[in-house]
């Protein structure tokens, strides 16, 4: 099975934007989003995971079968959380 090799140049980028990443979740931290924040936390914290998953875990080149078994897992993982927050935003909770 032939590999693709990926250049120092494409990590390099990729760790820069991760970098970029962190500081925008930092940012949006300082920002007092209200009730946004915890909206825009999860969206930074997904592209991350994105970018991680296409990059580092060599998934952007891999097979579709790989393809397959990383977009249902990460379906999953949505469903999971999903179904979490549910729960606690049902507890009554938020907003005290």
């Amino acid at each position: 099975m032939a590999h693709t090799v990926i250049s120092i140049r494409t990590y390099a980028i990729v760790y820069l934007l991760l970098m970029l990443l962190m500081a925008a979740t930092i940012g949006a931290h300082y920002l007092h989003l209200g009730r946004m924040a915890l909206a825009a936390a999860m969206a930074i914290a997904i592209i991350k995971a994105v970018l991680v998953v296409l990059y580092f875990m060599h998934v952007r080149y891999s097979s579709h079968l790989t393809w397959v078994v990383s977009v249902g897992a990460f379906c999953w993982l949505m469903i999971l959380f999903g179904l979490t927050f549910n729960d606690y935003i049902a507890r009554g909770w938020v907003g005290e």
